[in-house]
């Protein structure tokens, strides 16, 4: 009894449970390798729920693998279930995974399906040595398949040589649904299958029905261009007659519909073993893995795959009223997003459906229509939530399970008890994990992942904190894929536990790195995943590598890591002071090589030396905070700033570099506005090339920062705007585009201010004195009605309870002394009362001081001299003075 299916097709499955119920065989044979056979039982525990996939790999190359997947509704699991339920026997019957695995490490054509081309699931994998056609091949999922094409068979055969020309490759599925007069093979499909539940009376018609189809296209087409079947099918039928021998008529086949034809037709078995003489071999391993039915997705990269995994299960798992449960569950997921749908929406929905499949003429709605209807009346023809449903539903993020007693390589058991004394289950659905670095089992958890990530099992991400800064927080991006199986027993070759593979990994990469940066990239790593045992060799390799360095953009790439190694190395409780003397030797070597290698750079050179430049400036910043030695610190950041300063005014270098040392120095404080305005002025006189002053106001004020120190310093403005007015029209072209990507780095609202700041002009000041006593861009005055808005809200902030407390109770009076005897005193409270004062004598204060809400009153005396301004509250209760 040949049943020929569709894999991952609902109806097939149906039709399979019911044709094994009316004959009840003796033995199951499946597609699949049979050396998954001893697997079988362990569909049956209770821990395993699919989407499952049988992973087969080499023995010594875990790297070459292919999986066969299976889902709920997948024919295949189907029938082992059944025959599990019954007491029946259930074996594989394809190709050996010994071969296929073998033969797709021998694939030279990069477009056949060869397992150790690359990482099963990402390319051709070996699994799918001929695919069938319409009812999509239970192969790898890396095999890649023409579109439209449910599983598309190899194009090339055994021996890797490309077909003839005239071997064309066909889409079997295509070829039905064309002549049938539709333009979808998929709604084809679910029309003549999957919407009919076929005659009770006769529960192998449909196979009957499909494998004369099959035959046709076989008599017309051959073998479609999959010559690897020939000898696939040449195996199973060689296993068929050995299950007949043992239990006669009492054998039912499950295999793809392309390949019945094949199986039904009489050959010889000489024949058949002849096309199996001198098949290539490999040392093969089978286990169960979790799979998804996003990897069940065509879209996944699966050739064998359908495009509509969730929507499959939904039918099959569905007992009735499957359009109605499905609009249920969209309606379900919706209002969990906070959209508003009703059950209103959800009759209208189904009404619209059927209607919908009427007009259509379909027996019953299909997904177009269930999606139409969804767009129309759930998402109000937004196709924005309608992705939604399609990634959650339609795709679907279920994520299966394999029980414990499931073939594993040490390290994925490892893996698996820390996943669960950590309480980090993997899940199929992407989702952000916020971790505290101070609770225990969230820095257990982060040691974790980035041990994972040293060993390429990128289960984590990272991802910027969007709550906080610091160093104690991380933000990790999780989502496990059914690959990350494959990346498991890879690194099984470097331990059998996590920390000692990691251990062992960071050890033989630092020995292998490239460049500095990596070895320093490396001890960050080490030191994020708490793998001590692995830092000495790392340090050693990272001081060897420093000492004999010469290139100081090596070395400014460096230091950043470096640093930013310490700084976590103190939040985790690492020991770091052999990286503290490496990170202040680098950074000694970048300060003395900085200079000369600044010099006579082309654009691209200068731009990439900005960038180091910048880097180290950060790093230099943060070395005193990561080492805790204040005093070499400053030592340090005095040193930079030399630098900066010789950066700064050093023709040779180019002009884009001044600039940046220009701007780092005046927001360290060691540069005055003036002598920044006169550098500039410098900088953009008549007799510097534009390109080179366009370079230098780039430096300067380039990158998101930039255009706020314009708006704020009018001064720098008014230099930027006569400069630009004053280019010759042949070189503004030249310095257009530097200029362009200057500016288009600033937010909106900062261009807008800028443009409006051009446009009235420098700001009128009241008198000469003011323009000269206050800030840049500042008023030269404080507004006491603007500081007293922000008490209640300062009130609130400190703790003081209530936030109508006047400011005599949260304010203290800055005295800044002027010479021997001088006061000069700033109070600013709730109220704005001002009086002044001059006295007499040394360190006295004569005169009346009435403090109220509103008023000022003066008192005058004689002598030397103090002067203050007070402007206080009622209740005048602290003053502080030299």
């Amino acid at each position: 009894m040949l049943l020929g299916v569709r894999h991952h097709g609902p109806g097939s499955a149906r039709a399979v449970r019911a044709a094994l119920e009316a004959a009840a065989p003796r033995v199951v044979l499946i597609e699949g390798p049979p050396e998954a056979d001893a697997l079988v039982p362990l569909a049956a525990d209770k821990d395993m729920r699919p989407p499952v996939a049988l992973l087969a790999h080499v023995v010594d190359e875990p790297g070459h693998s292919a999986f066969w997947p299976l889902a709920e509704f997948s024919p295949e699991w189907v029938a082992i279930q059944w025959a599990l339920e019954h007491g029946v026997a259930a074996r594989f019957i394809d190709l050996p995974a010994a071969h296929t695995l073998a033969w797709g490490r021998e694939e030279t054509d990069p477009d056949g399906d060869g397992a150790g081309s690359a990482p099963a699931g990402t390319s051709p994998s070996a699994g799918n040595p001929g695919a069938s056609g319409p009812e999509g091949d239970l192969g790898p999922a890396g095999d890649p398949a023409p579109a439209g094409d449910p599983g598309a068979p190899d194009p090339a055969d055994g021996s890797g040589r490309p077909l003839d020309a005239a071997a064309v490759r066909i889409d079997p599925l295509a070829m039905l649904a064309e002549t049938a007069g539709y333009d979808d093979p998929e709604r084809w499909w679910e029309d003549v299958v999957e919407h009919r539940a076929g005659a009770a009376d006769d529960p192998f018609a449909p196979f009957a029905v499909l494998e004369e189809a099959m035959a046709s296209l076989r008599e017309v087409f051959g073998t479609g261009g999959h010559d690897r079947d020939l000898v696939r099918e040449a195996y199973m039928r060689l296993q068929i007659r050995a299950a007949q021998r043992e239990h006669g008529d009492g054998v039912a086949v499950v295999c793809g519909a392309w390949h019945v034809p094949a199986l039904r037709q009489r050959a010889t078995v000489g024949a058949d073993r002849a096309l199996l003489k001198g098949l290539p071999k490999a040392k093969a391993e089978l286990t169960w893995v979790p799979w998804t039915h996003r990897r069940l997705s065509r879209a996944g990269g699966y050739g064998a795959g359908i495009d509509s995994p969730g929507w499959y299960g939904h039918l099959f798992s569905a007992p009735d009223r499957p359009i109605e449960r499905w609009m249920t569950k969209v309606a379900r997921l919706l209002r969990d997003e906070d959209r508003g749908v009703s059950s209103a929406h959800v009759i209208e929905a189904v009404r619209l459906a059927d209607t919908l499949a009427a007009m259509r003429g379909r027996p019953l709605p299909g997904l177009t229509e269930t999606t139409d209807a969804v767009r129309a009346v759930m998402c109000e023809g937004s196709d924005v939530p309608l992705e939604l449903v399609r990634d959650r539903l339609v795709v679907g993020e279920v994520l299966g399970e394999v029980p414990e007693s499931a073939p594993a390589v040490p390290l994925q058991r490892d893996l698996t008890r820390s996943q669960r004394r950590l309480r980090l289950k993997p899940e199929a659905l992407e989702r952000e994990v916020e971790l505290d670095l101070r609770k225990e089992t969230d820095a257990g958890r982060s040691t974790l992942l980035h041990r994972l990530r040293l060993l390429g099992v990128d289960w984590g991400e990272p991802a910027v904190s969007r709550g906080s800064t610091g160093t104690f927080r991380e933000t990790w991006r999780l989502r496990w894929e059914p690959e990350l199986s494959v990346r498991v027993a890879e690194a099984g070759v470097w331990g059998t536990t996590v920390p000692a593979a990691a251990t062992a990994k960071a050890e033989a990469d630092a020995v292998g790195a490239p460049s500095l940066a990596d070895v320093t990239a490396l001890a960050e790593h080490c030191l994020l995943a708490e793998l001590p045992d692995a830092l000495p060799a790392v340090m050693r390799v990272l001081a060897d590598r420093a000492a004999l360095d010469t290139d100081v953009g090596h070395l400014a790439q460096a230091l950043p890591a470096l640093v930013r190694s310490l700084r976590y190395g103190d939040v985790r409780g690492t020991d770091t002071h052999a990286l503290a003397d490496v990170a202040a030797g680098l950074a000694e070597r970048v300060f003395v090589g900085l200079p000369p290698a600044c010099a006579a750079l082309d654009s691209d050179a200068a731009e990439e030396m900005r960038g180091h430049v910048d880097a180290v400036h950060g790093a230099v910043g943060l070395l005193g905070e990561a080492t805790g030695r204040a005093a070499e610190a400053g030592g340090v950041r005095r040193r930079w700033h030399s630098v900066l300063r010789v950066l700064a005014t050093r023709d040779t270098v180019p002009g884009v570099l001044r600039g940046r040392a220009v701007r780092l120095l005046l927001d360290e404080g060691e540069l005055s506005q003036g002598e920044a305005a006169r550098l500039m002025g410098l900088v953009l006189s008549p007799g510097t090339e534009p390109a080179d002053g366009a370079a230098w106001i780039e430096g300067f004020v380039g990158g998101g920062s930039g255009g706020m120190l314009l708006v704020h310093d009018e001064r720098l403005l008014a230099l930027v705007d006569t400069w630009l007015t004053g280019v010759p029209t042949e070189a503004f072209t030249d310095v257009l585009p530097l200029l362009r990507r200057t500016f288009s780095a600033y937010e909106a609202g900062v261009r807008r201010t800028l443009g409006e700041l051009v446009r009235r002009g420098p700001a009128p000041r009241a008198n000469a004195g003011a323009t000269g006593s206050g800030i840049p861009g500042y008023a030269p005055d404080l507004d006491p009605a603007r500081a007293d808005a922000v008490l209640s809200t300062l009130s609130l902030l400190l703790g003081l309870g209530d936030p109508d407390t006047t400011a005599a109770d949260i304010a203290a009076d800055i005295d800044v002394g002027i010479g021997a005897d001088a006061d000069i005193s700033t109070r600013i409270g709730a109220g704005s009362g001002t009086d002044t004062h001059a006295g007499s004598g040394t360190g006295t204060r004569a005169g009346t001081d009435t403090d109220t809400d509103t008023g000022t009153d003066t008192g005058t005396g004689t002598g030397t001299t103090a002067a203050g301004t007070d402007i206080g509250t009622e209740n005048d209760l602290v003053r502080v003075a030299p």
